[in-house]
């Protein structure tokens, strides 16, 4: 049973009693008539209630009484609970990843890679909690100063849809190891695996309220950001939504974390293994339906491998099998909602009208079972043609879209792909091992891969430069943004005073 506990998983978190998930009973003490959770297979699952006033304040409430003893624990204490969390994930991975299947659309195999990168961010950060530390510095006549990293309080994570469980630990894991509790607020569009974490931790022996979960929208998410005993918000989303939160945080003077949206650049050069080249391009732009904010949905590909390329792209794209997102075989489920669908939709039509080349895909997709036929898929969709102004390549389209665009020499792709407000992420193909570092080097953007793409282990940092973010996930670096340091002076003779 998912049962919504105040304190863990906040209690204002209704779900019909009546429904299922994947043949898990969802019931419990429930509220019916409230927004409709719709998954992406275009079934009603659940009902929700959005958090509001003293909801928000309630569920904070509950994670500062758990930082206040939480954050006097030792690191091997903290890791002790985290470990057990994932050794639980582990268990559980199978149950975990169907439900974000239905909670989300995308593939049972992307979504059990997602289960194990949450279960791996929460063992690394269990190995980090234990080696925080601060440093001794001996100053003249004996005296020494020290720092202590100490924890912020209570943090506020607010996810996005496209990796709901995934994002959930990536936010939780760092905050925790740190010392900080921290109230979670998923996408209203995937509302489910979150909760699920939230039992995760408390069945690992979280105190009650270290991890709470509030349900709602963009209303729920000003009240996180505002209220007074938040110490910091860590966002995952949208530029525009992005500002909105940095600019409510201001109010408090609290840090933030943005991970926000890209466009990024994919540079394929004459001499690339052109068979690893093409994986990364579709791992690049195809991945969990294209809704994925650090693809490379800008292709460039040198002239003279362009009809090669173009032709063997396109052969696998028609390939990619599209269906039952539970089923094993599947590599493309559906898109997230509605109107997202018909959003991606509308992106191609425009990319029609403006003079791109539609080489495959792009249209509404109907699977032959008809329990899926409510759903919102789409074909994968292939772009000749593309020019730097076309809306296609300027704007984040965040579906199974590529744009390829033909370039002939370094020094003008360079220009064109870092000619953008964006910069998450960006990749490289090429043999010249000169050229790969020198590339890396002068792309403007966070995240750079060379010969692969989209591969984001939990042991490196992600986030982008310019309008795509401040701060980063994972890696050590990630410690520094959920906790604060403090300077201690020691004087161990007399005050040479002035007065």
């Amino acid at each position: 049973m998912v049962r919504i506990h105040a304190g863990t998983s906040f209690n204002r978190h209704r779900l019909n009693a009546n429904d299922s998930i994947c043949g898990r009973k969802l019931g419990g003490n429930y509220m019916t008539q409230f927004l409709p959770f719709i998954s992406a297979l275009g079934r009603v699952l659940c009902h929700l209630e959005p958090c509001g006033g003293v909801d928000v304040d309630q569920a904070v409430k509950s994670a500062k009484s758990a930082f206040a003893r939480w954050s006097k624990t030792s690191g091997m204490e903290r890791a002790r609970v985290m470990i057990e969390a994932a050794r639980i994930i582990e268990s559980k991975r199978e149950e975990i990843a169907q439900m974000e299947v239905v909670n989300n659309g995308k593939s049972i195999t992307e979504a059990r890679l997602d289960v194990d990168s949450a279960r791996l961010c929460i063992e690394y950060y269990a190995g980090m909690a234990s080696t925080l530390a601060g440093q001794h510095v001996q100053l003249p006549g004996g005296s020494f100063a020290y720092t202590r990293r100490e924890p912020l309080g209570v943090c506020v994570g607010i996810g996005a849809w496209n990796y709901p469980f995934q994002i959930a630990a990536w936010k939780s894991a760092p905050a925790l190891a740190c010392g900080n509790s921290m109230v979670f607020k998923p996408s209203p569009v995937t509302p489910v695996t979150a909760v699920l974490l939230a039992e995760i931790y408390a069945q690992a022996g979280a105190p009650r309220g270290l991890f709470n979960v509030v349900q709602g929208g963009q209303e729920t998410g000003s009240l996180l950001c505002h209220h007074q005993d938040v110490a910091k918000v860590s966002f995952t989303g949208s530029v525009p939504t992005g500002k909105k939160i940095m600019e409510m945080a201001s109010k408090g003077v609290k840090p933030v974390t943005l991970e926000l949206g890209g466009k990024s650049p994919l540079l394929i050069f004459q001499d690339s293994d052109l068979e690893n080249a093409l994986r990364g391009a579709l791992m690049a732009n195809f991945l969990s339906q294209g809704q994925v904010c650090s693809n490379g949905t800008r292709v460039f590909v040198q002239k003279d491998i362009l009809p090669e390329f173009l032709e063997e792209v396109v052969k696998r794209t028609r390939s990619i099998e599209i269906g039952d997102p539970l089923l094993e075989s599947t590599r493309m489920g559906a898109l997230v909602n509605r109107p997202h669908l018909d959003k991606v939709l509308s992106c191609v039509d425009q990319a029609k009208k403006e003079g791109a080349t539609v080489l495959c895909g792009g249209e509404p997709f109907v699977p032959s079972d008809p329990k899926l036929r409510g759903g919102y898929y789409m074909t994968p969709c292939v772009l000749g043609e593309c020019t730097d102004e076309m809306t296609c390549v300027k704007e984040e389209i965040f579906g199974p879209v590529m744009s390829v665009l033909s370039f002939e020499t370094e020094e003008e792709v360079l220009h064109r792909a870092n000619d953008t407000t964006m910069g998450l992420a960006a990749g490289v193909f090429t043999r010249d091992v000169r050229r790969a570092h020198r590339v890396a080097e002068r792309l403007k953007a966070g995240f750079c891969f060379i010969n692969n793409y989209n591969i984001t282990p939990v042991e490196v940092p992600f986030g982008g430069f310019k309008m795509s973010g401040i701060g980063r996930e994972n890696g050590q670096v990630t410690i520094e943004y959920y906790s604060q340091l403090k300077t201690v002076f020691v004087e161990m003779g007399q005050v040479d005073s002035l007065f």
